[in-house]
């Protein structure tokens, strides 16, 4: 049996990305599942970034 290479894959082994690809098709039917309407890119990000510089204020410099 060949060994997997980094070049070629991220995995070390078939089992390994098997088992990967079974976790991502599961997370991606999950979420094509999930009734909630999207959010838009946009607003997670003034989100985000609000809860950053609300950290940035607590944390002593």
């Amino acid at each position: 049996m060949n060994e997997y290479s980094p070049i070629v894959s991220e995995f070390d082994t078939p089992e390994q990305e098997a088992s990967y690809l079974e976790w991502l098709k599961r997370k991606v039917a999950e979420s094509l599942a999930d009734p909630r309407p999207p959010v838009p890119h946009d607003q997670v990000m003034v989100e985000m970034r609000e809860v950053i510089a609300k950290a940035k204020q607590k944390k002593p410099c």
